[in-house]
């Protein structure tokens, strides 16, 4: 179910960038096309002010004198004598403006022959040259008409544009990684999906040899003569000691396989803290003789929590810092409370975390690298146990190396 719903979504997701996309293709179409008649306009009244200009105010046309023969080119037939020198300096002035900022080329004809008389080019950002007389044939009786061409008119409405082509392009590139982040996510899935599988798969294989080994181990504890000799005892025992570990082990490896599909199923109940933790610390003692550990908790303090997982995180909390202290181990849990919650304080005096691995040792099957790390057993999973237990809460945890030696890990409970 969550597979077809995740690809609904992906499907909708996709389908609406792609609406987005050519909706937004199809506005810039249409801007173009508005901004080309606007200019198309401009230039128009701007013909037909200087042809009002040339004529000395004295127009009698039956028609618009000004014809767009081209995209880019028009004909302004004046039939009127006047100077090159007087042309260009209206065409400036009325472009000017009309804010139509762009190179165009203007030409005069001879109205009798059609024959070009004079042109120019006209540039934007070219500086005024130094005035000189412009040679042009002085006839009696000689009308012109002119011409107007901008070869770069498609440049200069795209330039006017180019909000609408920069959105464009930013819609473009958001559909890139959206098809990126989607095929990232479903190679992820892909490989988490197999991963669990796998481990899945192991652990069931491991359990059937695994329960043999246990069996086994416990009718030669019932044997006469292992009973008698103490060496054979002890290799039983260990054999079962370490049955149970490994056992203890693919249980928590199971555990976490699956709370990855469906998350925990939590029980919240109201714990009495410092009963609850004395409880689980005698039975820590009872394995490990030789360890400290000190409570300071007030007796009055109570929590809401999950009694399982929240008896797990503490034993994995203290089973850590048993196992990565190369001296006795001295622990001491403390809590103290604040406006915004309580905070229970772990602190020991192992081995300590160098700071560049603390952001990762709530990872998956992270472990860090350390003297202790090849006796020590185990997946890395302990403390990705805690940190997925202590969100489902809400809750939050932190870790941070002591000034002298060894770590604190701190659990906050907000109310």
């Amino acid at each position: 179910m969550e597979i077809k719903r995740l690809n609904i979504i992906i499907t909708l997701g996709f389908v609406a960038i792609i609406g987005i996309l050519i909706a937004q293709l199809l506005w810039t179409r249409q801007a173009y096309n508005l901004e080309d008649q606007k200019f198309n306009q401009k230039v128009n009244i701007a013909l037909l002010e200087v042809v009002e200009k040339l004529s000395g105010g004295k127009t009698s046309f039956a028609e618009n004198p000004v014809q767009n023969i081209s995209n880019d080119y028009y004909v302004v037939n004046i039939n009127n004598e006047f100077h090159p020198a007087v042309l260009e300096h209206y065409l400036k002035t009325e472009f000017t403006r009309f804010q139509i900022n762009t190179n165009y080329v203007y030409a005069l004809y001879n109205c009798h022959s059609d024959k070009m008389m004079y042109g120019k080019f006209i540039s934007k950002n070219q500086e005024p040259p130094n005035y000189k007389v412009i040679q042009f044939p002085k006839h009696k009786n000689l009308v012109y008409y002119f011409s107007i061409r901008f070869p770069d008119k498609t440049t200069y409405l795209i330039s006017s544009l180019r909000f609408w082509y920069l959105l464009t392009f930013a819609l473009i590139i958001i559909l890139l990684v959206y098809v990126y982040s989607i095929y990232t996510i479903i190679q992820q899935k892909k490989f988490s999906e197999l991963q669990r599988d796998f481990i899945n798969n192991m652990t069931h294989e491991f359990k059937t040899p695994l329960s043999s080994i246990l069996l086994a181990s416990e009718a030669l504890t019932k044997q006469d003569q292992v009973k008698e000799n103490p060496k054979l005892q002890t290799y039983t025992s260990i054999i079962t000691d370490q049955s149970h570990k490994l056992n203890s082990h693919i249980e928590k490896i199971l555990n976490i396989a699956k709370n990855d599909a469906s998350g925990l199923s939590l029980k919240p109940q109201r714990i009495i803290l410092l009963a609850f933790i004395q409880e689980i610390v005698n039975t820590v003692k009872q394995k490990n003789e030789n360890i400290s550990i000190e409570i300071n908790i007030d007796s009055d303090i109570s929590v809401i929590a999950d009694e399982f997982h929240f008896s797990n995180i503490i034993y994995n909390i203290l089973d850590n810092s048993i196992k990565y202290c190369e001296t006795t181990p001295i622990i001491t849990i403390s809590s103290f409370k604040d406006s915004k919650g309580l905070y229970l304080k772990f602190k020991d005096n192992g081995m300590g975390i160098p700071a560049k691995n603390i952001p990762h040792i709530f990872d998956k099957f992270y472990r860090v690298n350390t003297s202790k790390s090849d006796e020590v057993n185990g997946f890395g999973l302990g403390l990705f146990y805690v940190k997925k237990v202590v969100k489902q809460h809400n809750w939050k945890i932190s870790v941070e190396n002591n000034s002298d030696k060894g770590i604190t890990i701190t659990l906050f409970l907000p109310f």
